[in-house]
Parts: structure tokens; C-alpha cells; sequence
């Protein structure tokens, strides 16, 4: 139940295929280290070079994410970040970019508190593109996935190293504008993927689909997110950035001059060495 009109998503995906080039998907956390800040960094991530923004939605009990990851959300919470907060974000970054596609990624209880029906609505009116919900399996698809493709936003699923070619069909059903690959199995950040075993997964899915794959999980530096893009249709860096938020904050966990700086430089060394990686 894929929608065959053209999204940001496949739209953004088609133009990285025709320029010959991976492309680069950064991960941040709402809110993190406050609201202002935060959309601070989500405006300056395109110009850095950032071709698709995976932006988290923060939640208390964030199974699948590693300790930075889980740190960034609970600065986020604790600054007052709220599923409302996070829409208002990107409606704000619609104002000045009609272009770079916006997924929202987290966890379904923060969306079933909100509202399903409610959720989907203000998400497609702000300019949402697609979601990822870790925690909905594809037997789950009613709840929220095949509701998301009606309202027109793209429904992202993981596909991992223990999700064979038995159940991969099952996974991709339902799967619209990419297909997220966690390179490794476990946490978000806590390993280093082998961009060999990428690259042959990330064939085998190919084999299965026609729908780009992007990798993440793990990938923290420019050499890491290249060796991983060279096998790949995108990279995802989300850790590594929401530690150059914390790392850039004062002693009592602030922004400083220098958050911004530090997650736009970041990603810029990241999207340099991804551009450096050619299609034959």
C-alpha cells in the first residue's frame, strides 16, 4: 500500500541517483539542549550539507537508543520538548525550506498518547515526510503504518542483521521511501559497522525492493560514514552529532556560541567525504 506519487523523500532520492552520489541523513533530537537551539541546528543542517534530516522525537523509556542518544532525550524533556513542540519545529523550518525532507523518529507511545488520527493531520499539515516508530512490527501495520500512507506521509521500517529473506517481505509490505538498514545489531552508537557486510546486505535488500537503503547505527566519523556510503544509497549519522551537542554545552549542560558550529562542522566534514563517493 505504497503511494506512487512523488514525495521529498523520493524526490530527494532521485536527484542524489542522478547526480551519481550517496546521499547523507542526519539525526538530531527535538528540543536538544532547548527549543531555540534546537531549531538553531535544524535550520543550519541542509547548508551543512545534510541531504535528508531524521529529527527524534524525545520519549522517556527510548529501548533502542544508545546512551547518547537517550542523554539528548532526556535534556530535551527536561527543557519542556512535547510531541506539539516538535511539529512546531518543523513547521517553522517549512518557512525556510520547502525542499530537504523531515522524518520523525521515536517511539509509538508519545503518537497514541497524542492521538493517532490528530498525530497524523498536524504532522502532514507541518510538513512532516515520513515516519520511523522502532517499537510497530509490520503485524502492528493498522495501528499506525497503514493509516501514515493514507494521510501521505512515507512509513519507514528497519530492516536488521537477523531479519532474513524469510521475513524481509514482511518488513518491506508496507515500506515507503527507504528502507532504514542498523548496520549493527543492538543500541544506537555502540559498535562500528563493517562496511563490507553493508555493502552484501545491503545488496540482499536490494534484491527485495526497489526503494533506496540507507545504513546508520554506528557510523560516527567522515571515513566511517564514506566506507559506509560507498555501499549504500545514504548514510545516517545521529550519535556522533548529539555528542557534539553535548560535548559543545557549558558546565551546567547550556548552549553555548559554539552548539550550532559544532553540529554544522560536523555534519559538513561528514558531507564532504559522502560527496567525495561516486556512482560508476
Amino acid at each position: 500500500m505504497t503511494s506512487t506519487a512523488p514525495t521529498r523523500i523520493s524526490t530527494r532520492f532521485k536527484a542524489l541517483a542522478a547526480e551519481g552520489r550517496p546521499g547523507l541523513v542526519t539525526f538530531i533530537t527535538a528540543g536538544d539542549p532547548d527549543g531555540a537551539t534546537s531549531r538553531a541546528i535544524l535550520a543550519a543542517l541542509p547548508a551543512a550539507g545534510a541531504d535528508l534530516i531524521e529529527l527524534g522525537m524525545p520519549f522517556t523509556d527510548p529501548m533502542a537508543d544508545g546512551p547518547a542518544v537517550q542523554a539528548a532525550g532526556l535534556r530535551a524533556l527536561k527543557g519542556g520538548q512535547t510531541l506539539v513542540h516538535t511539529l512546531e519545529m518543523v513547521a517553522d523550518f517549512r518557512t525556510r525550506d520547502a525542499a530537504t525532507p523531515i522524518v520523525l523518529m521515536g517511539y509509538y507511545n508519545p503518537i497514541y498518547v497524542y492521538g493517532v488520527a490528530r498525530f497524523l493531520a498536524d504532522a502532514r499539515a507541518a510538513g512532516v515526510d515520513g515516519l520511523i516508530v522502532v517499537d510497530l512490527p509490520p503485524e502492528e501495520d493498522d495501528e499506525l503504518c497503514i493509516p501514515a500512507l493514507a494521510a501521505g506521509l512515507d512509513f519507514i521500517r528497519l530492516a536488521t542483521p537477523t531479519t532474513d529473506d524469510k521475513r524481509l517481505p514482511t518488513v518491506l509490505t508496507h515500506t515507503a521511501g527507504f528502507v532504514y538498514y542498523v548496520s549493527i545489531t543492538g543500541i544506537t552508537g555502540a559498535a562500528t559497522p563493517d562496511a563490507n557486510l553493508v555493502a552484501q546486505a545491503v545488496a540482499r535488500i536490494k534484491s527485495h525492493t526497489d526503494l533506496p537503503v540507507a545504513v546508520g547505527f554506528g557510523v560516527k566519523t567522515p571515513a566511517q560514514a564514506a566506507a559506509i556510503a560507498a555501499g549504500a544509497d545514504a548514510v545516517v549519522v545521529g550519535s556522533a552529532l548529539v555528542e557534539a551537542v553535548r560535548t559543545s554545552l557549558d558546565a551546567d549542560g547550556r548552549a553555548t556560541a559554539q552548539t550550532v558550529p559544532a553540529v554544522a562542522g560536523l555534519v559538513a566534514d561528514l558531507s564532504q567525504a559522502v560527496r567525495a563517493v561516486k556512482r560508476g
